[in-house]
């Protein structure tokens, strides 16, 4: 790493501490909760404050509005079988104006995605039994 860069990184994760804590409250304000892996990734503060901002500049991109953003998280959360975060995104697309049908629709979008991935790997394994192959009426 350049000197100079090394610098620029050192003064702002020499602030990691305050920036936690203000990270937090942000997210508190935005999801109405603090996520539940904040507290342990706070021990490792220089960590915590790069991985949250990377995650929240992943999941507000500038070519999303907040609402749309935030379904998109709760439906990949809800299909990655992510309780924890499913209830934080979906508490935060509601407060970004999504609709209670919205939101049954996009679970419901997630829950067909889900039911194809466990098909598709299942039944690849199920292919490689010993026997009988698949067959078809």
């Amino acid at each position: 790493m350049k000197p100079e860069s090394e610098t620029k990184l050192e003064g702002f994760l020499g602030r990691s501490q305050q920036l936690a804590s203000e990270i937090e409250q942000d997210a508190a304000e935005m999801y109405g909760d603090v996520p539940f892996r904040f507290a342990t990734l706070r021990e490792r503060p220089d960590l915590f404050v790069l991985s949250a901002l990377a995650d929240y500049l992943a999941c507000r991109p500038e070519s999303l509005d907040p609402k749309t953003a935030e379904l998109i998280a709760m439906t990949a959360a809800a299909a990655a079988n992510a309780p924890d975060c499913l209830r934080i995104h979906m508490r935060a697309a509601q407060k970004e104006g999504a609709s209670r049908q919205a939101i049954r629709d996009c679970l419901i979008i997630a829950s067909v995605i889900s039911q194809a991935g466990v098909q598709g790997r299942s039944f690849r394994i199920l292919d490689e039994l010993p026997g009988e192959g698949r067959t078809i009426p």
